[in-house]
Formats: structure tokens, C-alpha cells, sequence
């Protein structure tokens, strides 16, 4: 297991559409524990394959007390199937640090997916975990937390993190 480097906006590579996962082979198996060591690493509960460069349709969440025991989930190629209702929520993502906003999203999701043994489920989750599942899908998509806010909101993150970029890089 290895913590991998996180991409930071405004990467290109944040905007690519993942490719769905064909089969659950020991490198996806090895990917898969890389990202939770980087996700908790971050720290985070959430984390999508693009967001460390890897395009393809896979993220993990765990969204258990940091007091409690984990509750990691893996979910390989997910596909939301319901939405019901709406609710805002203050949301972070580890491809923006130190931004946060609220963000409306759906207030019940339904996901179908995979999990590393290769079995289709289902799950119908509300609260943070419904939260996250939407965030970390919406990565596979090249769909970003900065397109959920107003053109104003917009401006300001992508100035502010520009210029944190900006900063951080070496001089030649």
C-alpha cells in the first residue's frame, strides 16, 4: 500500500471521464488499498480514482465517526440509479484544500455497483454517505465540487486556487 499524490485543481486530468473497471484484478485490488491509505491519509471520506490520476470508474468512502471503527466501502463502477429530494450541505473535496461550500445535491441516492468480488449491489443511502456518494461520482464524470456553485463562487475558488498554485510552484 502506498499513499498517492492527490490531484489539486485546476489539473486537467480532475476533468478526463473515467473508463469503467472490465474486471476486479489484483492491480485494481492493490489500487483500491492505496486509495483508502491516501483517502485517510488526506485526511478524507471520499476519494476517486481521477483524483490521483487513474481514470477509471472506482472510489471509495468512508464516512464512520473518526472515534469509531471503519466503515470503508468500495464501489467499482457505480452508477446512481434514483434521487429523491434535495438538501444542501457544506461539502469539502481533497482535489480543492481548504475550500468548502455548500453544494445542493439529491437528499437519497440509490447506487448499483460492484464491489472487489465482483458482485452488483444496490444501496440506498441518505445523510453524508449519500453526499459523498454523489461528490465522488460526479469525478468519474470530469464533474467537479467549483461546477455545483454560482459563477460568482466559481470565480472566486478558481482565482483563489490559482494563485495557491501558483505560489507552491518551483522557481526555475
Amino acid at each position: 500500500m502506498a499513499v498517492r499524490t492527490i490531484l489539486h485543481y485546476p489539473d486537467k486530468r480532475l476533468r478526463v471521464k473515467a473508463e469503467p473497471v472490465r474486471e476486479v484484478t489484483p492491480e485494481i485490488r492493490a489500487l483500491v488499498d492505496d486509495m483508502a491509505e491516501t483517502m485517510y491519509a488526506a485526511p478524507g471520506v471520499g476519494l476517486a480514482a481521477p483524483q490521483i490520476g487513474v481514470a477509471l470508474r472506482l472510489f471509495v468512502i468512508d464516512v464512520a465517526p473518526a472515534d469509531g471503527p471503519s466503515d470503508l466501502r468500495v464501489f467499482v463502477d457505480p452508477t446512481i440509479v434514483a434521487r429523491e429530494g434535495t438538501t444542501s450541505w457544506e461539502e469539502g473535496c481533497l482535489s480543492f484544500p481548504g475550500i468548502r461550500e455548500d453544494i445542493e445535491r439529491a437528499e437519497r441516492v440509490t447506487v448499483r455497483a460492484r464491489d472487489l468480488d465482483g458482485n452488483t449491489f444496490e444501496l440506498t443511502a441518505e445523510g453524508l454517505l449519500a453526499i459523498a456518494i454523489q461528490h465522488e461520482n460526479d469525478h468519474l464524470d470530469g464533474k467537479l465540487m467549483i461546477d455545483h456553485v454560482s459563477l460568482l463562487k466559481r470565480r472566486m475558488m478558481d482565482r483563489e486556487l490559482r494563485k495557491r498554485q501558483a505560489t507552491q510552484q518551483p522557481r526555475a
